[in-house]
């Protein structure tokens, strides 16, 4: 039996992230174990037809938290990265507008623009309307039916591929906030207004893939990382994981839905996790390149089974071709080379805050501390679950 003070489980950007910050502040008794054989969990890259891709979509690093990039340029320095203003499209009316659309619709056809704005000045926020519960209302309270029906909810049925009406709005706070005199003064001026993305300025690695940076991460953990280490039983009285490692404290980043199959939990905690719901992408290469300068593309239009285009030869030095992302129930076509991930994205529904709060105060009562993606069941970028991760590992090192 092998003592350790923490047992990190998965070595996505977060486990490496919170491996990384222990050892950083002088904690040696710790394990990372991962079940692939490689580390960095959606954030890996394989080589594709001669050059790197993402095998979880498009991943891209954020420059906005001074901490996350202190702690990455540490295996892969600055000068190994390009940098980037992030040129996002959306396929709508047979034309590729910048994102985010309200704030971009002066790119459109006039007669086009005066459809949008003339549905977004009777959007229900504008008038005085009570804000809805429902996704679907909500979409058209704050957009209008133009943007709701054309853009939103059918790229939003491409992407999670369940009821709508099953998601909440709680989450909805991500979205770029562009008023209608931001939207109407963007079309007069012919310019962009309102606030910009995320990923506005990103960074992407000049010779490699987005996985590089987390490989190395990983290879600088030595012993103290175990790959081929996936967690089938973990001893929750005596916090012993797989019948050989046994931890003081134990740091999770894997989903919450693998747990039931590895030991007894308390009812209550199995019926929170049955509550989460999350969804599947397939990620499928094709070698043609694309004459759009975009670094990626939202698709809304159902007819087609992918909701987003990767243009590869963008960001990726030397590179051809570009990749899509599929929700796994929606694939349809053959690709000649694709990747499933199983667990892409947790969804947003109405119950999930109440479920993944109780299941988190339960594993805090037993000194499991959850983070990343999928320990949080919340979208995320990586610089996020970085820079959370850091902030949990000085508290521990503290404690």
């Amino acid at each position: 039996m092998e003592r350790l003070k923490y047992i990190i489980l998965g070595a996505g950007p977060a486990g490496l992230a919170v491996a990384h910050t222990l050892r950083s502040h002088n904690e040696t008794s710790f394990l990372v174990l991962e079940k692939e054989e490689e580390v960095g969990g959606l954030c890996r890259s394989q080589e594709v037809d001669g050059k790197p891709l993402d095998i979880g979509g498009g991943h891209f690093l954020d420059l906005k938290r001074k901490e996350v990039l202190d702690l990455l340029f540490q295996f892969m320095p600055r000068s190994e990265w390009n940098e980037f203003v992030r040129l996002s499209k959306i396929n709508l009316r047979g034309i590729e507008v910048d994102y985010p659309l309200e704030a971009n619709l002066w790119q459109l056809p006039l007669p086009d623009q005066v459809d949008f704005l003339e549905s977004i000045a009777q959007a229900g926020c504008l008038h005085g309307q009570p804000m809805p519960e429902s996704f679907e209302e909500w979409i058209t309270w704050k957009l209008g039916s133009c943007i709701a029906h054309e853009y939103m909810l059918p790229y939003n049925r491409k992407i999670w591929s369940i009821d709508l009406s099953l998601l909440g709005t709680y989450w909805l706070y991500k979205l770029p906030n562009v008023s209608f005199r931001e939207t109407l003064l963007s079309c007069l001026e012919r310019r962009a207004g309102g606030s910009l993305p995320a990923h506005q300025t990103f960074l992407y690695p000049k010779s490699f893939g987005f996985g590089e940076v987390w490989k190395r991460m990983g290879d600088a953990l030595g012993s103290q990382l175990v790959t081929h280490e996936e967690v089938h039983s973990v001893d929750l009285h005596n916090m012993v994981i797989n019948g050989r490692y046994k931890a003081n404290r134990l740091i999770t980043s894997i989903p919450w839905t693998a747990w039931p199959l590895m030991g007894q939990l308390p009812e209550e905690i199995q019926s929170a996790i049955s509550q989460l719901r999350y969804s599947s992408i397939d990620i499928s290469y094709n070698p043609a390149t694309l004459s759009s300068k975009a670094h990626w593309i939202y698709d809304p239009d159902e007819s087609r089974d992918h909701h987003r285009v990767l243009c590869r030869s963008n960001f990726c030095t030397g590179a051809r071709g570009h990749w899509t992302e599929t929700n796994s129930k929606r694939k349809r076509n053959s690709a000649p080379w694709s990747y499933r991930n199983e667990h892409a994205y947790p969804l947003n529904t109405r119950d999930k805050p109440a479920a993944i709060r109780k299941i988190i105060q339960w594993a805090h009562s037993l000194q499991i501390f959850p983070i990343g993606r999928w320990g949080t069941w919340e979208h995320m970028n990586s610089d996020v679950a970085v820079a959370e991760a850091i902030q949990l590992g000085k508290r521990l090192t503290r404690s």
